[in-house]
């Protein structure tokens, strides 16, 4: 017997159009802030950064689902929408709004399944959830999983020193940085729960602790304090 292959309820050209829905959403909540908008002098609160964060959750969320037998479709999409009203909505609330873009998006493009529709909406909804990654579902933590990845690893790293210039920072803070990033990473360790995202978890790692390294033997007079290894 031949193997059935599910034909995905999104095509390439249906996500390729999410995809410029999803920029042209987040470039419009930045242009419609008053007074330039909760801190628009950094950089990640912009359509550009957000959106490049965005993708790169897509890709880990994926390559997660994939991994672990999820749904790959529904975790694809909701990684997209996942963030799309960040630069709009509180923190405490930008979840909800998100699922209710999606909602709205899905259901007047294209002919979705209403039950498609809400798990992804659900799977949006949840992805702020702070308690274990067991009591959520295995969609939702793949995407909650992939979130947390994407702000460890060379990319965390790089983002952190770039902050040091926007906050009028030297260099000798590089330190205090790389260790923020290490903490972060160790605190995703902790938290996912896949074989693969702790893989990936561990890849990051080891990165930012060769860099710490490299810094370490680079510039010997930089306070060592914040080096924890």
């Amino acid at each position: 017997m031949g193997v059935e292959i599910k034909e995905s309820p999104v095509p390439d050209s249906a996500f390729e159009e999410m995809e410029a829905f999803v920029y042209d959403y987040l470039d419009a909540s930045v242009e419609n802030e008053d007074n330039g908008g909760r801190m628009r002098w950094y950089p990640w609160h912009s359509a550009e950064y957000r959106y490049n964060h965005i993708l790169n959750v897509v890709d880990l969320a994926a390559e997660i689902a994939t991994r672990e037998s999820a749904d790959v479709d529904v975790v694809k999409v909701a990684a997209l929408f996942h963030d799309i009203a960040k630069l709009e909505a509180d923190q405490e609330v930008h979840a909800e709004e998100g699922a209710r873009v999606a909602r709205e998006y899905l259901s007047t493009h294209g002919e979705f399944a209403q039950s498609f529709v809400e798990q992804v909406c659900q799977v949006i909804a949840e992805h702020s959830y702070q308690g274990p990654l067991a009591d959520v579902s295995l969609e939702t933590r793949c995407l909650i999983e992939a979130d947390i990845i994407d702000k460890v690893g060379a990319n965390g790293t790089a983002l952190m020193i770039l902050r040091m210039g926007y906050e009028a920072r030297t260099h000798m803070d590089a330190a205090e940085m790389v260790q923020r990033v290490l903490e972060r990473g160790q605190d995703a360790s902790r938290r996912v729960e896949s074989d693969t995202a702790e893989s990936l978890v561990h890849q990051r790692l080891t990165r930012v602790k060769w860099f710490q390294e490299w810094l370490e033997d680079e510039v010997p007079n930089m306070d060592h304090e914040g080096f924890g290894g």
